[in-house]
């Protein structure tokens, strides 16, 4: 957990003194003793992959190929393309499955 000084807004660091914990910032001396137990937890929520690439109605528009699935081994395959890196590399290619009942996904 960060701590930032109410009075500067820099982060304060954690100092042991006489038998007492304090918080302290380096910028403008200010002290906070700390009087108990200190804890904090925030899970993030999240984004499952077919969001981050477009949702479900990604794969509505997507093109078929010839391509092999590698689970069922369907002769055809969904797929779309997306740079996922810099420009100076190739775009990235997500396929899935034709077959109904297989639905595999994999990328290039």
């Amino acid at each position: 957990m960060l701590l930032f000084c109410p009075t500067c807004g820099r982060l304060v660091t954690l100092e042991e003194g006489f038998k007492q914990f304090k918080f302290v910032c380096d910028a403008c001396n200010f002290k906070m003793p700390v009087s108990g137990e200190i804890r904090s937890r925030l899970y993030p929520k999240l984004k499952n992959v077919d969001d981050i690439l477009g949702g479900v109605n990604v794969w509505a528009n997507a093109q078929q190929t010839t391509e092999r699935c590698p689970k069922c081994s369907h002769e055809r395959a969904y797929f779309f393309q997306i740079q996922t890196r810099s420009a100076d590399e190739p775009m990235t290619i997500f396929y899935r499955c034709a077959n109904i009942e297989c639905g595999n996904r994999w990328k290039e």
